[in-house]
């Protein structure tokens, strides 16, 4: 259902490299770099993560309450995947942990520009 989501960054070029390196691991690469948005993902057909400078021209914000979930399918994934964020540059938003018992396992991070960004697995 979902195609692509789009988060506002203030340096294209880092922007690129921290997600393109992120998602490395499940297959995801830069697939198109258009100058002003580039699209992450594993094809143009599934779901993908785009990054752009804000079409109006005026600084890019996160938004309050706007959060990227990515499912990279275990609780030991959800914990390398926090690690590879925090190695990359990104900021603790949320340790690793148990959130819903037997339920919800999640991670937060805060990226390059502040986007917030969660690794979770249900079950």
């Amino acid at each position: 259902m979902i195609g692509y989501v789009t988060i506002g960054v203030s340096d294209m070029a880092k922007a690129k490299t921290f997600y393109s390196d992120l998602l490395a691991d499940l297959g995801a690469k830069l697939l198109l770099d258009m100058d002003r948005i580039a699209f992450v993902g594993k094809s143009m057909g599934a779901p993908m993560l785009a990054v752009c400078k804000p079409y109006d021209g005026q600084p890019n914000h996160p938004g309050n309450g706007n959060m990227v979930a990515i499912h990279p399918g275990s609780k030991e994934a959800v914990d390398t995947f926090y690690r590879k964020a925090i190695d990359l540059g990104a900021t603790c938003d949320g340790e690793p942990g148990q959130r819903i018992p037997n339920q919800f396992y999640g991670a937060y991070v805060r990226d390059l520009d502040g986007n917030k960004v969660a690794f979770f697995h249900f079950g």
